[in-house]
């Protein structure tokens, strides 16, 4: 353990503590980029994440479920919308200048009252010049019709129709209080884009394009593994003890990075209980649960010393490691591999922030790849502080925005929370450092609209 050179923090500031923070030597930091996936940088490692996950087959859902799902296909206008030429007003379709000769081409005999009320109705038959015919609202307006007389505006004297005296002189004009067929969308027209969260309207839409169900990307199926025999679930710890933070968090964050958790389990830290934990061998509900998943996130032991079994795990397993070590601060050592029954294991850092940076950075992109989603690209914030550089690694850095300018969060060690639960985004200041005005890249966060 050695303190933190000034160069890992902003010019002008220093740790406010006493404490020191553990920084990694010359002879373990990982300097050879040419090994495919180890010591990644933060861009190369998101995109590598993504090309990882191939997308998986779509599903196809209800429309009553369809909401909050994101769309895998466009959709389309299976008929016009309208389909047909309809009445804005309840009232009359006429042909021509009044008076008008009230007619009905409707069988008598589903009128018992004389008066025409299914919207079909109005349709039935032609208008030739001075005829009229009542229509509701929604109804169908007749081959012929010139317009649409609301019904406050027509005056009715035995079979004859006229204007009344709130009409206007001119009503009504031509094509008044007719909506065309095929005015919101012609067929085969795109309605709604691919890719999109679904929201109520837009189920409605797809109701009204002729959609009964709908292709939305499918969720992939993650499991969770937790590690540390020193974290404990409730109750406040004892020293040598820590709070769990994974559990209580990481489901709901997968679910908003596209994902869902099918299962959580805890293994102890002893290499076989790991190893058999993440080959997942269907011997019960839980693990059979995990070995059909197509995610497994892990929490902790990705370093390399002897309380660490990830790393050793995964080559007992044999696994292909995609992503070996990043080069960024925090979240280093975390770790992508690809198990041999095709799973992705993302072993996430032990350090609470660490372990964020490394969702952003590698779980958020690899699930989008896996839903088919675009590329989660970053924004650009314009930083209100100067960097000094920091060889080898970028930083992410949680802000806040003053004045419009990105601001590095207090608390913002790998193990504190507090810094990022009160950020407005994650910043990427680069190896070289920077000035102040300069703009970065930023990564939104998922619990900020």
């Amino acid at each position: 353990m050695s303190e933190t050179p000034m160069s890992a923090f902003p010019l002008g500031e220093a740790p406010t503590d006493n404490s020191t923070v553990e920084v990694t030597s010359p002879a373990e930091t990982p300097v050879d980029q040419t090994r495919t996936g180890r010591n990644l940088d933060w861009e190369q490692a998101r995109r590598v994440a993504y090309d990882a996950g191939t997308p998986l087959a779509n599903q196809t859902v209800p429309l009553s479920e369809a909401l909050g799902q994101t769309l895998a296909e466009p959709v389309t206008a299976l008929q016009a919308i309208p389909h047909y030429a309809s009445s804005a007003m309840d009232g009359w379709a006429v042909n021509g200048n009044p008076p008008w000769q009230l007619v009905s081409h409707a069988p008598k005999e589903e009128h018992p009252w004389s008066r025409p009320a299914p919207h079909r109705d109005s349709g039935a038959g032609p208008l030739t010049l001075g005829e009229a015919t009542f229509i509701l609202t929604g109804g169908v307006v007749p081959e012929g019709a010139t317009g649409i007389l609301r019904m406050e505006h027509g005056a009715v004297r035995g079979d004859s129709l006229d204007r009344n005296s709130r009409a206007r002189p001119d009503e009504p004009r031509p094509q008044e209080h007719i909506r065309p067929a095929g005015e919101e969308a012609p067929q085969g027209s795109e309605t709604i884009p691919a890719n999109v969260t679904l929201n109520p309207a837009q189920i409605a839409l797809a109701a009204v394009c002729g959609y009964d169900n709908l292709p939305v990307l499918r969720a992939p199926r993650v499991s969770l593994l937790l590690t540390g025999d020193e974290v404990i679930e409730a109750g406040l710890p004892e020293p040598g003890q820590v709070r769990d933070t994974f559990g209580p968090q990481l489901p709901g964050l997968v679910q908003m990075m596209g994902g869902h958790v099918d299962t959580s389990g805890r293994a102890k830290d002893d290499l076989d209980d790991v190893v058999a934990a993440i080959s997942a061998e269907a011997l019960d509900e839980l693990s059979l649960a995990r070995a059909s998943g197509d995610v497994l996130i892990t929490t902790g032991g990705t370093g390399s010393s002897s309380a660490d079994h990830i790393r050793r795990a995964l080559e007992t397993l044999e696994a292909e490691f995609i992503i070996d070590g990043i080069a960024m601060r925090p979240g280093h050592p975390t770790l992508l591999a690809r198990l041999q029954d095709g799973r992705f294991l993302v072993g996430l850092p032990g350090n609470p922030l660490a372990a964020m940076m490394a969702m952003l950075t590698v779980v958020g992109p690899l699930l989008a790849g896996l839903r088919g989603a675009p590329f989660p690209e970053t924004d650009e914030v314009t930083v209100g502080e100067a960097f000094e550089e920091l060889p080898g690694r970028s930083r992410v850095v949680p802000y806040r925005l003053e004045s419009g300018r990105a601001v590095a969060a207090t608390h913002q060690r790998s193990g504190m929370l507090r810094g990022l639960a009160s950020a407005d985004g994650v910043m990427v200041v680069p190896a070289s450092g920077c000035v102040a005005g300069d703009r970065l890249p930023a990564l939104r966060l998922p619990w900020i609209s």
